[in-house]
Order: C-alpha cells, then sequence, then structure tokens
C-alpha cells in the first residue's frame, strides 16, 4: 500500500512539475516575444542556448550521455537533477559562445570563434556517450550520405530564391551536411564502438559546421525584426501542438517505415520483400474460390436486380433524359444490385485483405444509409429528441464493450442444453413454434400475415397509379412476408427457425454458429459497428437537413411537389458534401479497426483484418519487419481517403 501511495504521489509531482514548466515556458515565451523587437541579439542568444538545451535533452533523457542515469534508489529530486545538469550546462556554454562569437565585427572572426566553441561543445558531448551508442562510421557510407543530404538541402534553398550563390543556400547545405553526418553515423551506421575518437570527432565536426552556419547569418535589420516577431508569435502558438504531432505521429510514422524495410529482427535490410510476402501470403489474398462466384445465388440474384434495373433505366431515360436519378425508380435495383454483388465477391474470395474491403463496403454503406434514413424519418416527429439520444447512446459505449454486449447476443451453446444467446433464444423459438402446433402458433402466423396483406395492397394501389418509386418498399415486405409464411406454415420444406428434424424423426434444437461459420460471420462482426456508427452519422445527418434553406423547400411545395421529390431534388443536392464527409470518415475508422475482431473471434474462423493480424505478428510472431509492413499498408489505404476529405474542406473554406 505504501508504494502505491508513493507511485501515486511521484506521478502527481510529475505531471505538476510537467504542466508547470510548459506554462512557464508558454508564458516567458509570450513574453520573449513582445521584447523581441527591441532586444533581437539577446533573442538569438536564448535561441540557440535553447537548441543545445534540446539536442543534449534527447541524450539524457534517453540514457545516451554517462553521468544522466538514475539509481534506482536516487529519489525524484535526485533523477530530476541528474537529467537535467547536461542540457544546462550545454545551453550555458552554447549561449556563452554565440555572445563572444557576435562581439566579433569581421565574418572570419565569428566564423573562427564559432567553430571553435560549437565545435569544443560538440566534441564533449561526444566524449559523454555511453559506448552503446558510439557510432562504428563506414567512411565511405558516411561521406556519400553527407554529400548527398547537403546537396538535397541546397538544391531547396537554390529553388525558393532561385539562386545558388545566395549566403541561405550555403547555410543549408551546411545544415544538410550535418543531418547527413548524423543520418550516416547513428541511424545508418553500426554502434557500440569501445573507442570513443570516432564519437568526439563526429560531434565535434557536426558542431563545427553548425557554428560556422550561424556564423554566416547576417545583421538584423528592422524589417527583418518586425516580421521575425510576427513568425515568432505563431511559434509559440503551433510549436507545442506541432511538436506533439511530430513525436507522436511523424516520427514514428518515419520509424515504422524504416521498420518495414528490415527482416524479423529489425536487423537486415530487406527492401519490400515483407511488402510481397504481404500479397503473395493465401491468407492474406485467396483467389482460389473465383470459379464459384458465377454460380453463387448472391449473383444470380445481383444478375435479377440488375436486369431489372436496365429495364427501369430504359424507361426513366425516356422520361427524364437520365438513366439514374435520385429517387427515381431504378435506383433501387441499382443499389440491390451492387450490394448482393459486392456480398457474393467478398463472400467467395478469402484473405485478410479481402475482409478489410468487405468491412469497408458493408459498414460505410450501412452506418450512412441507415443514418441517412433515420434523420429523415424522425425529423420533426414526436419524441425525436428521446429517439435520437436512445440512438446515439451506443456511440458512448467502447469497441470491447460493444463487443462483449454482441458476443453474449451471438453465443451458441449446444442443442441439448437451452440457448442464452439471444438470437439463437428467438431462433429456437421460432423454430419450435413453426415445427409445433397452438394458438401460440398461429397467432404469429396471423401477425406477420397481416401487414404482409397490407404492404400488398400498397403496392397494388402504387402500380395503378403509376407511382413506381412507391412500389420498391412494399414489394420488398410483401417478399420477405411470402417467404416468412410458406416456410413457418411447412408449405415449402419442414419449418422456419432452428430446428431440424433427426435420424428418428424427433426434433432437435438447430442454432446458428455465428462467429465460428465462415463466410457471413464476418457480417455479424461488422454489424457491431454498424450499431456504434450509425448514432454518429444520424446526428450529423440531421445537423444537415436542418440546414437546408427553408427557402429551397417551400419554393419546390408550391411549385407542386411532394414530400418524397422535396427530399431527393432538393435536400439530398445540398446534403451530398456532408454526406461525403460522413462516409469518409467512416471508412477511415472501418480500416483499422481492431477491437470488435480481437474480442470477438481474435481473427479466427477466417475473419482476421489489417490490424489484428499487424497486432499478431509483431507482438505474438515477433516478427517486427512484417508487423510494420502491415501498419504501413494500413496507413497506405488511409491516405487516399484523407487526402479527398482535405481538398473537400479546402473547397468549402
Amino acid at each position: 500500500m505504501r508504494d502505491f501511495i508513493e507511485q501515486i504521489l511521484s506521478t502527481f509531482i510529475t505531471v505538476a512539475i510537467a504542466v508547470g514548466l510548459s506554462g512557464a515556458l508558454w508564458v516567458l515565451a509570450n513574453q520573449f516575444v513582445n521584447r523581441l523587437r527591441d532586444t533581437s541579439s539577446r533573442a538569438t542568444y536564448f535561441a540557440r542556448a535553447l537548441a543545445g538545451f534540446l539536442v543534449a535533452g534527447l541524450l539524457s533523457g534517453n540514457r545516451l550521455t554517462q553521468y544522466s542515469t538514475a539509481a534506482s534508489g536516487d529519489s525524484f529530486v535526485q533523477s530530476f537533477a541528474q537529467w537535467v545538469w547536461l542540457p544546462t550546462a550545454t545551453a550555458f556554454a552554447v549561449g556563452i559562445s554565440s555572445w563572444v562569437a557576435e562581439q566579433q565585427s569581421r565574418l572570419a572572426q565569428r566564423v573562427i570563434v564559432n567553430v571553435l566553441f560549437i565545435g569544443t561543445v560538440g566534441g564533449l558531448l561526444g566524449a559523454l556517450l555511453v559506448d552503446a551508442a558510439q557510432p562504428k562510421p563506414i567512411i565511405d557510407e558516411l561521406a556519400l550520405s553527407a554529400a548527398i543530404s547537403s546537396l538535397l538541402f541546397a538544391a531547396i534553398g537554390a529553388a525558393i530564391h532561385q539562386s545558388i550563390r545566395n549566403l541561405v543556400v550555403v547555410r543549408l547545405a551546411l545544415l544538410g551536411t550535418s543531418a547527413g553526418l548524423v543520418l550516416g553515423a547513428w541511424g545508418f551506421g553500426d554502434l557500440g564502438s569501445t573507442s570513443r575518437y570516432s564519437g568526439i570527432a563526429l560531434c565535434a565536426v557536426i558542431g563545427s559546421l553548425i557554428g560556422t552556419r550561424w556564423a554566416l547569418v547576417s545583421p538584423v535589420s528592422s524589417e527583418r525584426r518586425v516580421a521575425t516577431e510576427r513568425r515568432a508569435r505563431a511559434a509559440v502558438f503551433l510549436a507545442p501542438a506541432l511538436g506533439f504531432v511530430a513525436i507522436a505521429l511523424v516520427i514514428p510514422s518515419l520509424r515504422t517505415i524504416y521498420l518495414s524495410l528490415l527482416d524479423r529482427k529489425a536487423k537486415t535490410f530487406v527492401g519490400i520483400d515483407n511488402y510481397i510476402s504481404i500479397f503473395r501470403d493465401p491468407k492474406a489474398w485467396d483467389m482460389s474460390r473465383i470459379g464459384s462466384l458465377w454460380t453463387s445465388r448472391l449473383t444470380m440474384v445481383a444478375g435479377a436486380c440488375f436486369f431489372l434495373f436496365v429495364l427501369l433505366a430504359i424507361r426513366n431515360r425516356r422520361r427524364s433524359g437520365h438513366f439514374v436519378e435520385f429517387g427515381s425508380a431504378s435506383a433501387p435495383p441499382l443499389v440491390l444490385a451492387i450490394t448482393f454483388a459486392g456480398f457474393a465477391v467478398f463472400s467467395t474470395l478469402r484473405g485478410t485483405l479481402v475482409n478489410n474491403l468487405w468491412w469497408v463496403f458493408v459498414v460505410t454503406a450501412l452506418s450512412t444509409g441507415l443514418g441517412l434514413l433515420i434523420a429523415v424519418l424522425a425529423d420533426g416527429v414526436r419524441f425525436e429528441r428521446t429517439a435520437k439520444a436512445i440512438i446515439f447512446m451506443p456511440l458512448a459505449v467502447s469497441m470491447v464493450g460493444a463487443s462483449v454486449i454482441f458476443r453474449l447476443v451471438y453465443i451458441s451453446r449446444d442443442a441439448s442444453k437451452p440457448q442464452s444467446g439471444t438470437l439463437n433464444a428467438l431462433w429456437v423459438g421460432l423454430g419450435s413454434l413453426s415445427t409445433g402446433d397452438g394458438l401460440a402458433r398461429l397467432f404469429l402466423g396471423v401477425l406477420v400475415l397481416v401487414p404482409t396483406v397490407l404492404a400488398l395492397l400498397a403496392a397494388t394501389r402504387s402500380i395503378v397509379r403509376r407511382q413506381w418509386t412507391k412500389v420498391a418498399l412494399p414489394a420488398v415486405i410483401v417478399s420477405g412476408g411470402v417467404w416468412f409464411s410458406l416456410r413457418y406454415w411447412q408449405l415449402v420444406g419442414t419449418g422456419l427457425g432452428g430446428q431440424r428434424v433427426g435420424k428418428s424423426g424427433e426434433i432437435i434444437a438447430d442454432p446458428i454458429n455465428f462467429l465460428q461459420e465462415p463466410p457471413f460471420n464476418n457480417f455479424w462482426l461488422m454489424l457491431v459497428l454498424v450499431w456504434t456508427e450509425t448514432g454518429f452519422a444520424m446526428v450529423i445527418f440531421s445537423a444537415a437537413i436542418r440546414a437546408v434553406p427553408r427557402e429551397l423547400t417551400e419554393a419546390a411545395a408550391i411549385d407542386g411537389a411532394d414530400t418524397q421529390q422535396i427530399f431527393w431534388r432538393v435536400t439530398m443536392p445540398q446534403i451530398g458534401p456532408t454526406i461525403g464527409v460522413v462516409a469518409t470518415t467512416i471508412m477511415v475508422l472501418v480500416m483499422k479497426v481492431f477491437d470488435i475482431v480481437k474480442v470477438m473471434t481474435n481473427g479466427n474462423f477466417g475473419t482476421e483484418v489489417l490490424s489484428n493480424n499487424m497486432y499478431r505478428e509483431a507482438f505474438y510472431n515477433l516478427d517486427i519487419g512484417l508487423g510494420a509492413a502491415l501498419a504501413v499498408l494500413i496507413f497506405v489505404s488511409v491516405l487516399p481517403i484523407m487526402y479527398i476529405n482535405i481538398r473537400r474542406m479546402n473547397r468549402t473554406t
């Protein structure tokens, strides 16, 4: 208990110090910017001293220097002091060196002073590096890295200033040479040299190059002071956020890309072999069942829907000049054809990549479509807020919590035991009614037959009035009701529901293994994410519909348009950009789906997705290279969607 309390106090003190230092630095930075015009020279010393503090702080914070690692029994104050002494000393030395150099009137004198002083500081930092961080440089690779980096930085400077004689180009070339030396020695080279001379020499050379670059900075004019103050004030506000993004996102992403080019132990460079192995793995992309695609029932249904679409599209073309348009009779068959065709392809092909595409297809379509449907139907009705609050509520549930809930809904038990899963209990109970007799069976059969007859009357009335757009929904209800009745009353087959006839004629419960039977177990997993994201889509669409100018809808109503025509011809074009934003946002979420698969199946039974595969390879199989390649593949797959969203936002602003 005492150790627990000490850990809490230590964490609280650490957070308080971090927040206090961050606030103090922000206030000091603002005060510093306020006096920047009058104290530009002091700003130069301070900025260079801060650079020295950051470099030495990174070394000490990562335990790469001697005498900066606290012992296990040291207190927090002792640990903090041992960590901060080197950055403080380095900042003081760099600041004094800059002050001495700036007192020299001639450029040559400033160069010499900066080279001597900053080079000495760099050499001392190199001497303090631990043995594991001492480089073993290969001269050829080091020189090549420095030359390429120097030319790259110089080319960037020449392109910006459209001249190769500008002093800025020289400063950028010096900076590029320093970066190339760091990358060649510590990025690509081997580490762990027992000799300190290489580290001292390299750090001294890098310090000398940085010192030369500082010496070439021309005196600050009054105009430049004003511009610098403006940029510095923006940097004070943006630097923390950009720094956090760089540390938490950019740098890890670059390192992951680098690791994806290495072998399973992240030691040997293998190029794109990890990416090739992903696409060659039959578990990722299995085309062996492609022949059965053409005989699939889903394909046949998709073909029938497409044939109906062609007939209606030709008719619609004669009337309005368009094959398909919002609210036309040809739109529902086309949507159904695409849906059934997608299910046919994704259920026939197998593999991790196919599963990810299937998730994107189903979750995006269902979440967006259901969210839009609910937003339209609930708009302006009684208890609208209550209904929307209930539908939005699943979004507050974590993915793990939602997965546990649906796991209890889907669970199936042995046929000899009562079913505890909600769906299987209903399914087996329906089978018991269908194969039994009595008043309950009659009541359920009539209960389904009534809406079927009403839908048939509505469809017939719409056909007589030639209101083709109103036929689709009643026709679907009639088809479902007829199929249910034929199976339920055993006019076709032996009944409906989770019951089957045994070898000796007895009735046996027949539950569904929702999570274990591929390929449609993937669909049952997708419904979990649909359940949580439909509320999100509904809220966004509700706001977008309310934002449609009333003048447009009132003008359409005055012109004689009915409710459906107003929605399809006026409201839908207005909320089109919102639909695109919601769909792409859900796509980004779906491409990274992990929690649901991990909790419900752990990728077994043909439900593997990229994120779970990445986690398995990196942390279970300890294949760092392949795990990083899978992470990069997820990142690359999301980039086009993010690009579309960014372009859309730029156009609207």
